[in-house]
């Protein structure tokens, strides 16, 4: 079974009804048909289509959902994404920038201080050049687009900015300062 065999055959409302049933402890294919409420004839299709498809299995207690072939399809499909480098050079340094920005966003902050400012500098390298004057207002929206999806908000983000000196504010203007281009690590 594949991800898109997974989609396909779930796009049934009748497989999904017999799943579920499995699913909520329906052992037996007459406990399917009881259960779903469908003619014993489109549950039992429904059924053998499941099993065919290793998404249910009929052990010695009775039906059961195929746990282990979702866990399979769910390994496979995390192999085949490849890492994110996000070009810093240092293996764990990338490690903790996966986890915590994918896809060029920011799914959260740390909440240890040391790493929280890892990836504030990362944030900072990749949004702001540095000793070009930016307004208040294009900082906010650079920020918002760390943050679509995320927990933090762009407000939190610029304010830890400031407060490590990665950007500088003066009179709502924000500059990234020039001695701050050295590569995290």
């Amino acid at each position: 079974m594949t991800g898109e065999d997974v989609a396909g055959l779930f796009a049934d409302e009748t497989r999904v009804r017999v799943f579920a049933a499995v699913a909520l402890g329906a052992t037996s294919a007459a406990e399917v048909v009881e259960r779903t409420g469908l003619p014993a004839r489109e549950a039992l299709l429904a059924l053998r289509r499941l099993e065919e498809r290793e998404a249910v299995a009929a052990h010695t207690d009775g039906l059961v959902v195929s746990y282990d072939s979702f866990r399979r399809l769910a390994r496979e499909a995390a192999g085949r994404r490849p890492a994110q480098d996000h070009g810093t050079g240092d293996e764990r340094v990338e490690t903790l920038l996966r986890t915590f920005v994918q896809d060029g966003r920011l799914v959260k902050l740390p909440a240890r201080w040391n790493r929280k400012k890892l990836v504030l500098r990362h944030i900072a390298e990749r949004t702001f050049e540095p000793g070009r004057e930016y307004a208040e207002s294009e900082v906010d929206e650079r920020l918002r687009a760390w943050c679509e999806g995320g927990r933090p908000d762009h407000v939190t983000l610029r304010r830890y900015l400031v407060d490590l000196r990665h950007l500088h504010r003066s009179d709502g203007v924000y500059r990234r300062p020039v001695e701050d281009t050295a590569r995290i690590g």
